[in-house]
């Protein structure tokens, strides 16, 4: 791989890096959310939303970490 390459697939690493910080701070605000809501709120239909948004954020900075991780293996290669 040339150097130009490199240079820019470790310029994509950072954006999913930041991408990664991005999804990570709003899962943790959704998640804040919902626990802040009162019991009986958390129960009905748009608390158990949140819930899920939440969970489903939370599991997305795992999968970019992944990308991150093989993009770095095949730039170091």
């Amino acid at each position: 791989m040339n150097k130009d390459r490199r240079k820019r697939l470790e310029e994509a690493n950072e954006l999913l890096d930041q991408a990664m910080n991005i999804v990570s701070e709003c899962a943790e605000e959704e998640r804040e959310c919902y626990e802040n809501l009162p019991e009986s709120l958390q129960y009905a239909e748009s608390g158990e939303r949140m819930s899920e948004t939440a969970d489903s954020l939370e599991e997305i900075p795992e999968s970019i970490q992944e990308i991150i991780d093989q993009i770095t293996e095949i730039v170091e290669a």
